[in-house]
């Protein structure tokens, strides 16, 4: 196992195709962005952000996740490969050995899911933080809130687009920021 490195935390935000509905015949949801924001865990300091588009392999981008994502299908077509962008993560970031969170399990669950669909080593190391769920108990809310609904409770802007992946994963990072350097 490769040793944990504890000098940045990267925040992901993964957006897919989705349907007004269940999935057409033949389709699965699958990774069309993923979102990287690096933060510093000691200063709380977010370093830059990132959206890689993912060319999906087992189904389209429908006209309702266009409207929620405002990724289209030509966008996504110009991406990499869903292979490619799991080495990114390994390679560019070392998400193999650093610590990760998410907004929720949604995304720790769909990069399992799609990986183990298609044969693509996992990118992630066991670390992972549900950030969603550490907000609310860190604010004893008694129940778990939206990232929108989270920035709001922090007194904190939305920045850029709400299910993009590059600004979802800044504004979580900016939430998990404010939780680490809360208590010091």
């Amino acid at each position: 196992m490769a040793k944990l490195q504890l000098d940045r935390i990267l925040v992901v935000d993964v957006e897919s195709t989705c349907w007004d509905g269940p999935p057409p015949d033949g389709m699965v949801s699958e990774i069309i962005e993923i979102g990287v924001c690096t933060l510093d865990p000691a200063t709380g300091d977010r370093a830059g952000r990132r959206s890689v588009l993912v060319r999906p392999e087992r189904s389209e981008v429908s006209d309702f996740c266009t409207e929620l994502t405002t990724l289209t299908a030509g966008q996504v077509a110009d991406g990499v490969p869903f292979a490619d962008a799991c080495a990114l993560l390994r390679d560019e970031y070392r998400a193999h050995r650093r610590v990760w969170g998410s907004w929720g399990n949604y995304d720790r669950d769909q990069f399992a899911r799609q990986c183990a669909a298609t044969d693509v080593p996992y990118p992630f190391g066991t670390r992972h933080l549900n950030i969603k769920t550490l907000y609310s108990l860190s604010h004893a809310l008694g129940r778990e809130l939206g990232m929108a609904g989270a920035l709001e409770h922090a007194g904190l802007p939305l920045e850029g687009t709400h299910h993009r992946g590059a600004d979802d994963a800044w504004n979580i990072a900016a939430l998990l920021g404010g939780l680490l350097t809360a208590g010091r």
